[in-house]
This record gives structure tokens, C-alpha cells and sequence, in this order.
């Protein structure tokens, strides 16, 4: 492996060009050698704005090229499962963005694939590289919050996303959610054994409409005995709300928001500071980096992934378990839907 790792970025949308940049310009070790979009045009801008030698409208591109090392799947979600099978038969690493897929068995199909390739694979939860709950992971880890007992999860977006996205996101629980079961297995260190749903349309009728909710508390049950709750809303119109509290026998540890910056203004009417920042690929950018550069080392150090394919596995599971608990109305244990390993 040559100590540049050579990248192949399949989808110029709007995370793809959030690697791609990362890739030019804060990774060194790393050299995005093409990037190809179904949009020939968004795939050509990307290029020129980042200096990436090779274009293309078709990742079976990517996959021909001998000289690309790995690839970063940043295209739309149904295509993921596939693109991963492709990519790990043609002997390339993989980056995939969540989820793999909403079913289980087109999760499974690929992450044999991988296996069988014996090419390493990382799933695309960029908040455990925030370096607020990389902090609340090792608080738990280390002990210094004791044995912990409960954790709670605020994860609200500052606006919801138009029906239209909806129809085919998998709904709330598979789009928004699984960041959130994600990080509640990665800071307990623990699965989750049964799941409790209270959800409904509190903010947009037109979601409502497509048969998803827009808010919702889940109660999670890990089977160390701790107990969860995930807070969402699909829209918090101070900006978007991402706090954890993680609550133990010998102390807790909390996360607040990011703001652009910590001014407090005082004066004789109030006190107050300015909103929190607003989007997620503010919220989260030094995370998206974070994340990249611990792949390019795995693959040049050939150590294994941070997030590997069970980790996009298992909070599919939860979110399956979630939309089951809210439509049968009680609470549901993940054996239902499938076990945690896949076959």
C-alpha cells in the first residue's frame, strides 16, 4: 500500500463534497484521485473546486481504476448496499455514509461481501469523532462517573427536511434516529435489549402525510441493566440541539450545544448570547475530518475501522425496533427484528 492512499468519492451531493474538500485539503495522506456523480456537472465542479484529476457519471469507474485504494460511497442510501458488494469485489476499502440500507438483508449481502474481500469497511457515524462525546465515552470508559445508570440523549434538528425527502429517507427513526442509537451504544459501551416508542406529528402535517413522525421519545433498556431516552423533534427554532448526559454512580458528565462563539452580552434589560450554531455540517465539522483521517490510517496502518460494519448493522436493528414499538404500541426487544450479528 502506498503510504498516499488513493480515493475514489462516488456522489458530489452535499456530503461528498464535505470529504472531498476534507480529502484536498486537511488530509495529506490521503489523495482524491476521482469523483463520480450521476450529475456529470455537480461531479465536474467538485473537481475543479478541489483539485480532484479524474471525473466520471458512473462509480463502476472508481472500481476499474487499479491505481484507487479505496472508496468513499457518498451517493444516495439504495444505492449503498450494492456500491459496497461492488467495491469489496473489485478489492477496494470502503467509507459508506449511513445507513448501509433499511433492510437487514441487503445489510447482511454486503457485509459478507466485505468479509469475503477481507477489504476493511467503515460506517460514516461522524459524532463519536466529536471531540464533546469522544469526551463522554472516555469519562464512562474510564470510570470516572462510576457505573453509569442512565443516559439521556437531546438530538433535535433546527428545521424539518420537505416530504418529498421523507418518501424516501426510511423515515425518522432509520434518517435522524440512528445517529442517535449509534451514540447511545457508543457511550454506554453496551446493546440495547428492548426499545419504547412515544412519537408522533407535532410539526408538519406534510410528514405526517408519508406515514413518518416528526417527534418522539425513546426509551432504550441496555442489557447492563442502564437506562436511555432519545429526545427528537424535527425542528428546534433556536437551531439545532445536540446535548448527552450521561449519569452514573459516582458522578455524571454532560455536553452542550456549539455556538459560533461563548459572548455573553449583559445589559439592563437581559442577559443573553447569540443561538447555537444552526446545521449540522457546522455543528459537525471537525468530526467529518476526524472521521476520514482515522479511515486513511486503518487502511495505511491496516488496523481495523473505528466503526465497522456491525456498527452500521445494530442501529438499524434499533430503528426497525423503534417503528414497531410506535405502530404496535408497546415496547419491543431487538431479538424481534433480528440479532446483532449478522449471519
Amino acid at each position: 500500500m502506498n503510504k498516499r492512499l488513493n480515493i475514489g468519492i462516488i456522489g458530489a451531493g452535499r456530503i461528498g463534497k464535505v470529504h472531498a474538500e476534507s480529502l484536498a485539503f486537511r488530509i495529506p495522506e490521503a489523495h482524491p484521485a476521482m469523483i463520480t456523480d450521476v450529475n456529470i456537472e455537480a461531479a465536474r465542479d467538485a473537481a475543479e473546486r478541489f483539485g480532484i484529476p479524474l471525473v466520471a457519471a458512473d462509480a463502476a469507474a472508481i472500481l476499474a481504476d487499479a491505481t484507487i485504494d479505496a472508496v468513499l460511497i457518498c451517493s444516495s442510501t439504495n444505492t449503498h448496499a450494492d456500491l459496497i458488494v461492488d467495491a469489496a469485489r473489485a478489492g477496494k476499502h470502503i467509507f459508506c455514509e449511513k445507513p448501509v440500507d433499511h433492510g437487514l438483508e441487503r445489510i447482511d449481502k454486503a457485509l459478507e461481501a466485505v468479509q469475503a474481500a477481507g477489504v476493511k469497511l467503515q460506517i460514516g457515524f461522524n459524532r463519536r469523532f466529536d471531540t464533546n462525546f469522544a469526551r463522554a465515552r472516555a469519562a464512562v470508559a474510564s470510570g470516572e462517573i462510576g457505573t453509569p445508570q442512565m443516559i439521556h440523549i437531546i438530538s433535535r434538528d433546527p428545521a424539518p427536511p420537505p416530504a418529498s425527502y421523507v418518501k424516501v429517507s426510511g423515515g425518522m427513526f432509520l434518517d435522524m434516529t440512528i445517529h442517535d442509537f449509534d451514540m447511545a451504544r457508543f457511550l454506554i459501551g453496551d446493546e440495547v435489549e428492548e426499545i419504547y416508542t412515544a412519537a408522533g406529528v407535532m410539526v408538519d402535517p406534510a410528514i405526517g402525510a408519508e406515514g413518518d413522525v416528526d417527534t418522539a421519545v425513546i426509551t432504550l433498556r441496555f442489557r447492563n441493566g442502564v437506562i436511555g431516552t432519545i429526545d427528537n423533534s424535527r425542528k428546534a427554532v433556536y437551531g439545532y440541539d445536540q446535548r448527552v448526559e450521561v449519569f452514573g454512580s459516582a458522578g455524571s458528565i454532560a455536553t452542550a450545544n456549539r455556538y459560533a462563539n461563548q459572548a455573553v452580552l449583559s445589559t439592563v434589560e437581559s442577559i443573553h448570547q447569540d443561538l447555537p450554531m444552526n446545521f449540522f455540517m457546522d455543528r459537525y465539522t471537525d468530526s467529518f475530518v476526524s472521521e476520514l483521517r482515522c479511515f486513511v490510517q486503518a487502511v495505511l496502518e491496516d488496523k481495523p475501522t473505528p466503526v465497522a460494519g456491525i456498527d452500521g448493522r445494530i442501529p438499524v436493528v434499533m430503528a426497525l425496533a423503534a417503528r414497531k414499538s410506535y405502530d404496535e404500541r408497546r415496547p419491543v426487544r431487538l431479538e424481534e427484528i433480528g440479532t446483532l450479528a449478522h449471519a
